[in-house]
């Protein structure tokens, strides 16, 4: 193939990445270009139920894939995903948000044409994307290759969304094919300044008696979880993570101690973290979830940090330093300590006896949060994809430990309520040989519950346990608690498979052995989507949330 149109050249380039699915709503701005994904080899157009949806199943997407690519209409539908693309740009998911425009035509004659205010311009819709996206490319007849590859670039070298405004008669348009293949951009360290902070992290942690690694999300979005398993075998540090880093690598990981979150965190954690007297922390967002409600309390003469292109050190900022280049170096340097010396406890071995004993039903007792989380841990599998909702399934699940593989997906700093459903769409497209588990409230639900249709559409599989507790329990935490803006409709959630399609199976759980009864046949149903609704009692919330809201 010698000349394609700048739309097959786009699908090319985003194959080459790694875009297999693209998540989206049809509109007459962009059916032709939907066209050619229908006809265009590896990579399948997924259809959502509304384009705010699509965006959060794209989140999902880019968290297990490494990169996701979205397509909406123009105006309507571009400003309806605006959100789920802004939640992944806060959390740091690449994201291609391509919006199908009017023709250039059209644009520059001003024409009063539908989807727009009216007014002649085009370019505002656009402008609002500039705030949520780090780069953006509004193609044109000349510049549409080279801006296609430019932003592409942008969106794996930051691991950002980007935006893509591609007008009908753009997208038509014949260019020469992609002659070589795309070359992801490669963030360069500066030499000079990766070996001074190397040398001056290094002096700084061989000086301390009990060093500690704190890692976090930006270790999961640069892909660097084996540089952190590498740096833990060189040095035989403890590490803990925050709620963002749940998951970065097994949690029975020898050297792994657990969740540090402020002061919220379990007393061992809390003093190992914040009394060591050298902090390596990698990849840590210090958001007001993340932290306890910024309980946390890291010095920063004690602590170095570590970031995706610089690092800081005594409040000195180096720039242009790569995130994997410094851990690389860093374990080429750093000599190995033992356990003892550097009071280390697995947690693994510090478990709270709830997790580890088996856990025997009560028939008749009331399903409680503490009771379920008990029983969750022992449900999941390893390389499970956990996908939980803002709220109490979020806090309740960060608890729990994790089998090895295990990938935790959360929206803990954008917290958009009912992210998790479309989310959960997302990361069970995007491994469909590994078993999706979705934990949503009955509030979060009714936001996105038309996906369970997209779901069942797909003939994907989850399992979803939806939480009734009758409205929305962190809210009422928060504020209200018998205020009716907290209030919601109750709706048989565990019949909606009969209405969204019939090709699911779904149950209801009131007490503690109904929900281990709908957990074995949820073993037994695997080649079907389940859906089991367990009530609970509305006041009823994880520990560590209310210790943290009372902070």
């Amino acid at each position: 193939m010698t000349n394609c149109t700048v739309g097959d050249y786009l699908l090319l380039r985003l194959k080459e990445i790694g875009v297999k699915h693209i998540f989206g709503v049809a509109g007459d701005y962009n059916m032709e270009f939907l066209d050619l994904i229908v006809n265009q080899e590896g990579i399948e157009l997924v259809t959502t139920c509304n384009e705010l949806n699509a965006a959060y199943a794209a989140d999902g997407y880019g968290r297990i894939n490494g990169i996701a690519a979205l397509i909406t209409t123009f105006g309507v539908g571009e400003l309806s995903a605006i959100n789920g693309v802004a939640g992944a740009c806060a959390e740091h998911v690449p994201v291609v948000a391509i919006t199908g425009a009017p023709s250039t035509k059209i644009q520059s004659s001003g024409a009063l044409v539908h989807h727009t205010l009216g007014t002649g311009d085009f370019s505002m819709f656009a402008q609002m994307y500039e705030k949520v996206t780090t780069a953006q490319a509004y193609l044109t007849f000349e510049n549409a290759t080279a801006e296609i590859d430019r932003v592409l670039g942008e969106s794996l070298l930051k691991k950002l969304p980007v935006y893509i405004s591609l007008p009908m008669d753009v997208a038509a348009h014949e260019v020469a094919a992609p002659s070589t293949p795309f070359t992801p951009p490669v963030f360069q360290s500066d030499e000079a300044i990766l070996a001074e902070v190397v040398d001056a992290s290094v002096s700084l942690l061989e000086k301390a008696l009990k060093p500690v690694i704190l890692a976090d999300v930006g270790v999961d979005r640069h892909h660097l979880q084996e540089e952190l398993r590498s740096l833990l075998f060189a040095t035989g540090y403890p590490y803990a993570t925050m709620t963002m880093g749940k998951g970065l690598l097994e949690e029975t990981h020898p050297q792994f101690i657990g969740i540090y979150n402020g002061g919220i965190s379990e007393e061992y954690v809390l003093k190992r973290v914040e009394q060591a007297d050298c902090v390596l922390s990698i990849g840590v967002l210090m958001s007001d979830f993340n932290t306890g409600k910024f309980s946390a309390k890291l010095d920063p003469s004690r602590t170095i940090e570590v970031h995706g292109q610089h690092l800081k050190i005594n409040n000195t900022v180096y720039n242009n330093v790569a995130m994997q280049d410094f851990l690389t170096a860093l374990s080429k340097r750093l000599k190995h300590r033992d356990q003892q010396t550097l009071d280390l406890k697995p947690r693994k071995e510090n478990l709270n006896p709830g997790f580890t004993t088996g856990f025997q039903p009560n028939s008749t007792a009331a399903i409680t949060q503490e009771r379920f989380w008990y029983r969750l841990a022992q449900f999941l599998k390893e390389d499970d994809i956990l996908v939980t909702e803002t709220g109490t399934s979020l806090f309740g699940a960060a608890v729990i430990p994790l089998p090895k593989g295990t990938s935790f997906v959360g929206q803990l700093l954008w917290g958009s309520i009912g992210y998790s459903v479309g989310s959960s769409l997302g990361c069970a497209i995007a491994a469909p040989s590994r078993r999706s588990i979705l934990l949503v409230g009955d509030g979060s639900f009714q936001m996105t519950a038309q996906e369970l249709s997209t779901m069942l559409r797909y003939d994907l599989k989850p399992i979803i346990i939806l939480f009734n507790n009758d409205g929305y329990t962190i809210e009422r935490d928060i504020h209200g608690p018998t205020q009716p803006y907290n209030d919601i409709q109750r709706w048989n959630y565990h019949k909606l498979h009969e209405v969204f399609g019939n090709n699911g199976w779904g149950i209801k759980a009131s007490t503690e052995s109904e929900l281990e009864s709908a957990l074995q046949q949820a073993e037994q149903n695997q080649d079907k989507l389940v859906f089991i609704e367990v009530v609970m009692d509305k006041m009823d919330s994880p520990e560590v949330l209310l210790d943290m809201l009372s902070k």
